[in-house]
């Protein structure tokens, strides 16, 4: 079934607050917390990221039931298998003391590259949810044409004006423009590995700038985003909205692990700073540095999701120990400006601060700007509106 009853679908139309939940796999994103933010005027989001099929549309069905706003979900693009299997089996023999330490075994690396994309894919086609984006590479343009026929807005995230092209070139709706700042995974199109330690990452006000000028796309902003007065900056360089993921950590609704919730909140730190390391899944992610990350971040090889697979159970453990110096504690370089807060609180708040910053007297009011299908209205606030491929539909 289609949207009809929603009425022309705009990516602005999906928020009253130019403020987009990030999808964080692994824990944090989960029903309670982007219900939360989407009832609050923000965008909630799901992340299907390792999950199965049953279980991301058991989520879907799980927020469904909580709210009737907006949401989107995430998908794993399909990766390549791994070019060098041996430097895997190099990297399992270096983590066998971790192994022995917390008295697990290493996962298993010889798993599905595809993350069950098509049998997610074609769930979201037959019971469409109101946006869909994409990380770690952009859907075939059929793909962007079926969801928009179902009245599904696309988002592609990039970190490159020549992604941001190839996302155009295939039909998108929107971008999810990702700077170097970002916590978690970098969302680039094609990992390479030549590129780690040169500084390549470009930062996300730089990275507006240029892409805003290549393509002629709606660009969400994400990167080290933590306060309104950062989401007025990235308005006023072009963006239409927003994304923050480490913000949205701490909440209580969040599905993070109290370890991680605690290491961005705690007024005496332990943890106090934040490098990108494929030491957790063979991957570009940013977390804080621990004792897992300074030992095997210098030789984990790229080896996406292989490496993910393989400390999976090595991850759960030290949680389970209470050791978060064995966690991937992703978080993004403004960490330190983490609050504590019910999410919808934090959405009324980062809309406060943005109201001030751009010298509004107040943000809009709750219900404000909806219409009839309780959508926002596009170009609340004044952000740029642009009519996406899935109000065509």
């Amino acid at each position: 079934m289609a949207f009809e009853s929603r009425g022309a679908t705009t990516l602005t139309g999906l928020y009253r607050h130019p403020i987009v939940q990030a999808p964080m796999a692994g824990g944090p994103s989960c029903p309670a917390l982007a219900a939360a933010v989407s009832e609050a005027g923000g965008l909630g989001s799901l992340a299907a990221g390792y999950k199965t099929p049953a279980a991301m549309y058991e989520e879907i069905k799980q927020l469904r039931a909580r709210t009737a706003a907006p949401f989107g979900v995430n998908l794993f693009m399909p990766q390549p298998p791994a070019t060098d299997p041996a430097a895997v089996e190099v990297y399992a023999e270096q983590l066998a003391g971790e192994a022995a330490w917390y008295g697990t075994p290493l996962g298993d690396t010889d798993r599905p590259c595809d993350d069950a994309y098509d049998a997610k894919l074609a769930i979201l086609l037959d019971d469409p949810v109101p946006l869909v984006s994409f990380t770690f590479g952009c859907p075939a343009p059929a793909v962007v044409e079926a969801l928009a026929g179902v009245g599904t807005v696309t988002v592609v995230t990039v970190t490159s004006v020549a992604e941001a092209r190839a996302a155009h070139a295939a039909g998108a709706d929107a971008l999810c423009v990702q700077g170097t700042e970002a916590g978690g995974h970098q969302g680039t199109h094609h990992d390479d590995p030549h590129l780690d330690g040169t500084g390549a990452g470009v930062g996300l006000l730089t990275l507006l700038a240029e892409i805003g000028e290549a393509v002629d796309l709606p660009m969400i902003a994400a990167g080290g985003l933590m306060r309104g007065a950062q989401i007025a900056a990235v308005l006023a360089a072009g963006a239409v909205a927003a994304q923050l993921g480490t913000a949205f950590v701490p909440c209580p609704e969040s599905g993070a692990h109290d370890l991680h919730k605690r290491a961005l909140t705690d007024p005496e730190p332990v943890f106090t700073g934040t490098e990108l390391t494929r030491a957790f899944s063979g991957r570009p992610a940013r977390g804080l540095v621990n004792r897992f990350l300074r030992e095997h971040g210098p030789y984990a090889p790229a080896a996406y999701p292989q490496v993910h697979y393989l400390t999976s159970g090595l991850r759960k453990a030290a949680a389970a120990a209470g050791d978060p110096q064995g966690m991937n504690l992703w978080a993004g370089q403004g960490h330190r400006l983490s609050r504590e807060l019910p999410a919808a609180r934090l959405v009324e708040v980062l809309a406060a601060e943005l109201a001030a910053a751009r010298g509004a007297d107040r943000p809009p009011a709750r219900g404000e700007g909806y219409g009839t299908a309780g959508h926002a209205t596009a170009g609340q606030g004044g952000e740029q509106n642009r009519t996406t491929r899935g109000s065509e539909s």
